[in-house]
């Protein structure tokens, strides 16, 4: 079950991270096109790697990571193979399968990425502008936040 006190949490601690909203904005974004990818058990794994290798913010993209939960990954999985099939010129078909592991989707894998890699892209950018005005609307509550925030906009990069 979810835990609903868990998860504001971790949006706190996202919101109050002691970096510029574009970075921790960025890293978020990331986050939520790898949770959109069929790529199950490998969303945290996949958000820790690109998280290093492009040096944005762990913690945002671990937590963009998630945003395809349980409840939403199967009609995400059927909106993601017929966005693909219509995108590849195919008729529109009813997709079954009977897990989620790659066995089962192989069959259904070029549709299933080309139309996740689209719903994800949309996601990402909605995610992005999203999350860029909860940093600075949660940031104009705080004084201290608000100061590093704009420091940080006047110089141009983050502070050390």
């Amino acid at each position: 079950m979810i835990n609903i006190d868990k998860l504001k949490l971790q949006f706190k601690k996202i919101l109050s991270l002691d970096a510029h909203p574009g970075h921790i904005s960025v890293g978020f974004a990331v986050g939520v096109f790898i949770s959109f990818t069929p790529f199950f058990g490998l969303h945290t794994p996949l958000a820790i790697a690109l998280a290093f290798l492009f040096r944005l913010n762990k913690v945002a993209c671990i937590t963009g990571a998630w945003a395809n939960t349980p409840l939403t990954v199967v009609p995400v999985l059927v909106a993601s193979y017929n966005l693909g099939r219509f995108l590849r010129g195919k008729p529109v078909k009813e997709l079954t399968f009977k897990s989620l592991d790659w066995h089962s989707l192989q069959p259904y894998a070029k549709s299933i990425l080309l139309g996740s890699s689209i719903l994800g892209f949309v996601a990402a950018v909605a995610a992005y502008f999203l999350c860029y005005w909860l940093v600075t609307f949660f940031r104009r509550k705080d004084a201290a936040l608000q100061e590093i925030t704009r420091e940080m906009e006047e110089v141009g990069e983050e502070l050390d």
